[in-house]
């Protein structure tokens, strides 16, 4: 395998690092690649209402239509970056998909920056290569949270995957810091110098994992038994022939035979399932997390933040872009909180608070700029900074969680993709439609947003059963209970308890589930042959 060598004491070693050390840097790699997501998202709202793009780019002066279309555009490439992941990613796996997304990136960048304007084409050039960006966004949002939940262990799943939503709104402050301080640049560089700083961000990650391990559980589904091995040894720390090495490739092997997922093949149909296992609920599940993470709002105020304060609040640009840099330093400190809230107040409960506070800013927004003025266009000023705090703290980062864990072993890899087609379906009919709402129908852009908000509350309340503290095991038998004695799958998650290894076993029986391969019965001697007080990993509660 590249890049592994074994030290003095035989145990696989990536970047000269094995056990809890190798674990952080595949930690590092995939925030570094959400670093470039939020930046890639963030760059743009400072540059295009800037007099020197729009000197450059005349196309998008007063058509708020066109200007919608050259920022929207990106979503539209992420789109068929996921939509790219969905059909090839277990064909290519995780490691060569992020060194794809990280390449493509890379190239359409060059293509934007090497746009001469004004001149026949420039415009169309620049979108051709913010498109291209988005493709190569889109099949990294759709591998990253897979292979990070992929290479970690249960108890740090939800805050690991947190820590990666936490530096979109990272990676969103840099770029609107950035937008501003080159704003006393040369007109060229005001516009130039931002985008090609992304390309900072995807150069680490494509150094960073040519010495990185794959997946082992997708070397393990494509038959690389000994390739999983020599990974599994490194992130333990162990070596290849350990015994819990041995007994985490028995579990991980039975989990794959189990879900019918032999050699990664996964048919889209078995997307549409239902039973015992609800393969179509837990998928519409995660996609509506995604879907409604895009209709409340959020990427209206990341993309438009400064011509939101220019065209309704009256700012000058210098001022709307300088409060957007603060206002995106309030996202990124409430978007930490996550980290520490996630596992000990649930998934749940902060899908509902942050919903709650997010509908009463847009209230806020929309009731302050009705009569107009200007004390009341500081209340809107107030509404936005708090709807901001919300969305950091909650809905930024639970719709990149929920789907990784929400989703079965068979189903997870197509399930996450699928996932964020929506989200980026839906980022760019928000982003498309808003500077048109804004010139169109002023305040009422936030009413639409305020009720978006509170439509959402039924649904989480009703349909969103907890997850904070299970195994991706115990996820399974949630839904099993709920299909099996016909009750709600919340009630159904609030009435299971918590688990332990050999009470899942049992309760997946009486359930109807079954492991009747001969690779079930290796295990089930193995775990009563090996006596383990602290296994890294739990099989399929971590690796898939």
């Amino acid at each position: 395998m590249p890049g592994v060598k074994d030290n003095d004491t035989g145990v696989p070693t990536y970047w000269g690092a094995s056990g809890r050390a190798l674990q952080m840097l595949v930690t590092v790699v995939a925030t570094t690649d959400f670093l470039l997501f939020g930046y890639d998202q963030g760059v743009m709202s400072g540059i295009i209402s800037a007099p020197a793009f729009i000197t450059a780019f005349p196309e998008v002066e007063g058509d708020s239509t066109y200007e919608g279309f050259v920022v929207a555009i990106y979503a539209a490439g992420c789109f068929l970056g996921a939509c790219f992941i969905l059909t090839f990613g277990d064909h290519l796996g995780r490691r060569k998909s992020i060194f794809l997304g990280a390449t493509v990136m890379i190239l359409g960048v060059i293509i934007q920056i090497s746009t001469v304007p004004i001149s026949g084409g420039a415009t169309a050039q620049f979108i051709v290569g913010r498109c291209l960006t988005g493709v190569g966004n889109g099949i990294n949002t759709s591998t990253i949270p897979t292979y990070q939940a992929e290479c970690c262990k249960a108890k740090s799943r939800g805050k690991l995957i947190c820590i990666e939503g936490g530096n979109v709104a990272m990676g969103t402050l840099i770029a609107y810091w950035i937008d501003y301080g080159c704003l006393y640049g040369p007109d060229d560089f005001t516009w130039r110098f931002p985008i090609a700083f992304q390309c900072v961000f995807a150069i680490i990650v494509i150094i960073m994992m040519t010495s990185l391990p794959e997946s082992p559980r997708w070397l393990l589904s494509k038959g690389h038994r000994e390739d999983a091995a020599t990974v599994l040894a490194g992130l333990n720390g162990l070596t290849r022939d350990d015994p819990d090495v041995q007994l985490q490739l028995a579990v991980i092997t039975d989990a794959i035979h189990a879900s019918g997922g032999s050699q990664g093949s996964t048919p889209f149909s078995a997307l549409l399932t239902s039973g015992k296992s609800q393969h179509f609920r837990r998928l519409i599940l995660g996609a509506s997390s995604q879907m409604m993470q895009q209709l409340s709002g959020c990427n209206a105020v990341i993309y438009y933040f400064p011509i939101l304060f220019q065209n309704s609040i009256g700012t000058g640009h210098n001022l709307a872009l300088l409060l957007g840099g603060v206002n995106m330093v309030v996202y990124s400190l409430f978007a930490t909180t996550s980290w520490f809230c996630v596992e000990r107040i649930g998934r749940r409960k902060l899908f509902l608070i942050g919903t709650v506070g997010q509908c009463l800013s847009m209230v806020i927004v929309f009731a302050a700029l009705i009569p107009g003025g200007e004390e009341n266009a500081k209340g809107a000023a107030v509404g936005l900074f708090t709807y901001i705090a919300f969305f950091g703290a909650t809905w930024l980062p639970l719709p990149w969680l929920y789907p990784a864990e929400i989703n079965p072993l068979k189903t997870r890899a197509k399930a996450n993709a699928t996932s964020t087609i929506s989200n980026w379906l839906w980022n760019f009919f928000i982003v498309m439609i808003t500077p048109v709402m804004l010139s169109g129908i002023g305040w009422g852009t936030y009413l639409f947003f305020a009720i978006m908000n509170a439509s959402f509350l039924p649904i989480i309340y009703f349909f969103y059963p907890e997850t904070a503290g299970r195994s991706l095991e115990e996820i399974d038998l949630i839904f099993a209970k709920g299909y099996v004695e016909k009750t709600s799958y919340v009630r159904a998650a609030n009435e299971l308890p918590h688990l332990t290894e050999a009470e899942i076993d049992a309760r997946a029986r009486e359930y109807g589930f079954s492991d009747s391969d001969e690779e079930a019965g290796q295990l089930k001697e193995a775990k009563h042959g090996e006596k383990q007080e602290d296994i890294a990993f739990h099989g399929n509660a971590q690796f898939a």
